[in-house]
């Protein structure tokens, strides 16, 4: 065996021994190419089932919008007619009413004759002590100035 004989045997082990080294991580990437098949796999079985439920999900809630959209149109009809309705009333009858009220202010105050007679009696003596004040406020302005 001459040096190149051993030489070569020494580059074929090396070469087997790369190879060998080479193989596992080619294997466990093989393992993880098959994990990632099945994991794929599993997302689209259970996408298409998933993708059929929120459609009729969509469905239903569409459906059940227009019914909303129906029922809020029904209430704002009812809002614009009870304001007319409202409207209505305050002018038929607003006017009247303020007009019985005055009169039945008119007629009570009239028949017990002595609170009128009391708020005149105030209102004189109020005014009488209106005036005292300002008698006794000139004065007083008179004294300081002489």
């Amino acid at each position: 065996m001459s040096v190149g004989d051993v030489a070569g045997l020494i580059a074929a082990v090396a070469f087997v021994l790369l190879v060998g080294v080479l193989a596992v991580p080619l294997v466990k990437l093989g393992g993880v190419l098959d994990e990632t098949r099945n994991l794929v796999k599993g997302v689209s079985d259970e996408t298409v089932p998933l993708l059929g439920e929120v459609t009729a999900t969509v469905s239903t809630t569409n459906a059940q919008l227009a019914r909303v959209d129906a029922i809020t149109s029904n209430v704002a009809a009812a809002t614009t007619n009870i304001s007319a309705l409202t409207a209505l009333l305050a002018a038929t009858l607003g006017g009247p009413v303020v007009k019985v009220a005055a009169f039945t202010y008119g007629v009570r105050t009239a028949l017990s004759g002595t609170s009128a007679k009391r708020s005149r009696s105030r209102v004189r003596d109020q005014s009488k002590a209106d005036a005292a004040a300002t008698r006794a406020a000139t004065r007083r302005g008179q004294r300081r100035s002489g």
